[in-house]
């Protein structure tokens, strides 16, 4: 991989609000910025995240099969996987840096993946967690 690319771990949020037509700021945003020349990221947990806000908090809501055909877009990037060290670790983070067990979920597959940035609006933007910098990709 060149220097230049940048391996970035993509939470929930940010893939929801790249299809959310009420939210056209964030909306645009989220699609202009996973359209950089990075190398993406998620979890299985971003991937049961995304089909629960599709199917149960997105207005309007998406039929279960709308919402796995995007999921089908989603795991063409590379997914780590939630195990049983992965959880384990997250429950130092989260104890270790106040974070929620989801929270530290993220981070953790995120520094499992060797990613430079997590892009979430969820971790406190500029901290370095584990190695990865948060980055709020909707902060001005």
């Amino acid at each position: 991989m060149p220097e230049s690319v940048h391996k970035v771990f993509v939470d929930t949020n940010v893939l929801a609000y790249r299809m959310d037509k009420g939210e056209p700021d964030k909306r645009r945003t989220a699609r202009a910025r996973m359209d950089e020349a990075h190398t993406f990221i998620v979890s299985t947990q971003v991937l049961l995240e995304l089909y629960s806000v599709l199917t149960r908090k997105f207005e309007p809501t998406l039929t279960p099969a709308q919402a796995r055909a995007v999921l089908d877009e989603v795991v063409t990037l590379p997914v780590v996987p939630a195990d049983a060290d992965l959880v384990m670790r997250a429950t130092l983070t989260a104890q270790g840096h106040q974070l929620s067990i989801w929270d530290a979920m993220i981070v953790e597959a995120a520094a499992e993946a060797g990613c430079d940035e997590v892009w979430s609006e969820d971790l406190a933007a500029g901290a370095e967690l584990r190695g990865v910098r948060v980055v709020n990709p909707f902060a001005s």
